[in-house]
């Protein structure tokens, strides 16, 4: 849906934002999947947005019900950098405030920092406006802390190196060597190469793992297996995409020892012996 209107060019947004001039770009995190799981500030701005330029093809479609009447709205599912980016130079120039709505956490594979480039180059202002990612959501849906104490205390999140390459220092098989917690993504497609590559590089067979299809969606699937068994649990339940791969000792929630945050013994700033 398109439609004109006329904006001033310097407007406020509400009593949950300064009454500074505000920038006229944001970009939003939109979250995993679930709708209410977008930001509040992130809520407000797609309410107060006269232009919503939305990643159709993650981005869960409800979110656009924030949108006020007779905001434009375009799907950049469908569209290349440049399209983009002629929507949202245009409508800044004519001080409508744009939303470029990201899935997930915008900064993870979120293509944005060539956007926020071109922006700058056309001395058009922006912010970023941070949203949950699909490593958190899958982690809140399996119950699950990625930062064990005496199992982990590390969270790599990366890729498989596919249509788009990895620097050979951030492969599989070299993370894999530190036997952290890792959340793999855009790799869901790759699992038998996936799981060779883990175990090559450090992970036994049998560390324990899981495949969390669509995390918060409605249709979320979520299934604990082995490195050893990426592959045939992705078979089995027909994911080949659309899914986050986390690995570690953390997934089976044994073996670890309780936090020092709240022993009797250890003195905080708030606590004292």
């Amino acid at each position: 849906m398109q439609n004109s209107f006329d904006t001033p060019s310097s407007v406020t947004y509400g009593d949950s934002f300064s009454q500074r001039e505000k920038p006229l770009v944001y970009f939003v995190g939109a979250g995993c999947g679930a709708a209410d799981l977008i930001t509040v500030r992130g809520m407000r701005l797609l309410q107060h947005a006269d232009v919503i330029v939305y990643a159709g093809s993650l981005v869960n479609p409800e979110l656009l019900d924030y949108a006020k009447r007779g905001c434009e709205v375009y799907n950049s599912a469908v569209m290349t950098l440049e399209e983009v980016m002629i929507v949202m130079i245009a409508a800044a120039k004519a001080g409508k405030m744009v939303v470029r709505l990201h899935t997930g956490e915008p900064s993870i594979y979120g293509a944005v920092q060539e956007q926020m480039l071109i922006l700058d180059e056309n001395g058009i202002p922006y912010e970023s406006c941070p949203g949950v990612s699909a490593c958190f959501g899958a982690a809140a849906s399996l119950n699950l802390e990625y930062t064990l104490p005496d199992v982990s205390q590390t969270l790599i999140i990366t890729r498989m190196a596919g249509r788009t390459a990895v620097p050979e220092k951030e492969s599989i098989e070299r993370l894999a060597a530190h036997n952290a917690s890792m959340a793999i993504y855009l790799s869901s497609g790759m699992m038998e190469k996936l799981s060779r590559a883990l175990t090559n590089g450090g992970y036994s067979k049998d560390t324990p793992a899981a495949i969390v299809y669509k995390a918060t969606w409605p249709d979320e699937q979520k299934y604990i297996c082995t490195v050893g068994t990426l592959a045939q649990t992705a078979m089995e339940h027909g994911i080949k995409n659309l899914a986050v791969v986390l690995v570690g000792n953390v997934i089976s929630k044994s073996g670890f020892s309780l936090s020092k945050l709240y022993d009797p013994e250890f003195e905080t700033g708030y606590r004292k012996i």
